[in-house]
């Protein structure tokens, strides 16, 4: 059987690496917008309206309008944007966050595809909130480290510029308004009641993403220790294909004592670590920003949603 995919937004980063990895497929046909009626609202939503699964790889208020445009009940819209992702009629696009995620999203019309950090905060988090490990109320921090593709067509164009300046060369935190676009979803698909306080930092490298969440012992809401907290997500991430919980304290894959941001890129793996002091854990999580945080991420809830196999065109 074979579905049709139209992409709204097919020349962002976002957009362009989904249609990259439906390429090869045979079971795909991807309809496509003539350059000149890409701003057109009548040429998309009859775009809109013809595909099985249509990605709105837009900025929000972009994104609101072209969901409205979608008329068709059996039309799928996985929405990339942040406009939707704590939105009550929308399914959060994240099948590994809890055992009835991938129902949900097999059944809803509606889905929203999450963000790159939220996605590495909630998977290191939530599995501990369930457990009963880490309160809801607690008040937690979160750093994350990624590549300029992050920021979309404009950061990489300020990066990709000869001879690079030196505001540029160096790694630059930002976000320090605390008011960061995926707080929100971070705080809710976490499980958490309070928003968690969080730094993004870009860097001077195309993708790959890295965020670290410290975390006490005295944080937690039952005596713990490392074993425990890595035994809960090894439990919890056990047979899932594209997460992966790493050796406890794994030393054996930092260069020499370094850690590659950039090891899961070119792949929607995600990656978990806990390493692990006699009072504290650091918790680690890394992936592909456009892989599992962005594009991946699509395509493997458009997977999900179809019924079909749920790595197929993934690494």
């Amino acid at each position: 059987m074979s579905y049709t995919v139209f992409v709204d937004g097919q020349e962002g980063t976002t957009g362009l690496r989904i249609h990259e990895l439906l390429a090869a497929r045979r079971d795909i046909e991807v309809l496509r917008i003539a350059p000149e009626r890409r701003k057109d609202p009548h040429e998309r939503g009859r775009l809109l309206n013809a595909a099985d699964v249509a990605f709105l790889c837009l900025p929000d208020a972009a994104a609101r309008e072209a969901a409205s445009l979608v008329t068709n009940p059996r039309t799928c819209v996985v929405d990339a944007s942040t406009a939707h992702r704590v939105h009550p009629d929308w399914v959060f696009g994240l099948p590994e966050l809890a055992g009835e995620q991938r129902e949900r999203i097999r059944q809803s019309k509606r889905i929203s595809n999450p963000g790159c950090h939220s996605t590495a905060f909630i998977l290191l988090v939530r599995p501990l909130v369930d457990a009963g490990l880490i309160d809801p109320g607690a008040a937690l921090t979160a750093t994350s480290i990624t590549g300029y593709s992050g920021g979309g067509r404009k950061l990489i164009e300020q990066y990709e510029v000869e001879p690079l300046p030196d505001a540029l060369a160096s790694p630059r935190p930002y976000g320090l308004t605390l008011s960061h676009k995926h707080v929100p979803e971070m705080k809710q698909h976490g499980g958490l009641r309070i928003a968690p306080l969080f730094m993004p930092i870009v860097a001077n490298f195309y993708k790959g993403l890295a965020l670290s969440v410290p975390l006490h012992f005295t944080n937690f809401a039952s005596p713990v220790d490392g074993p425990r907290i890595h035994q809960t997500l090894a439990a919890r991430y056990a047979g899932e294909r594209f997460i992966k919980v790493m050796p406890l304290s794994d030393v054996e894959r930092l260069d020499q004592g370094y850690f590659d941001v950039q090891a899961c890129n070119d792949s929607n793996r995600c990656e978990l670590f806990v390493f692990a002091h006699e009072s504290a854990v650091i918790l680690l999580a890394r992936l592909d920003n456009l892989g599992k945080g962005a594009s991946g991420a699509a395509i493997q809830t458009m997977n999900v949603h179809l019924g079909l196999d749920e790595g197929l065109g993934l690494r």
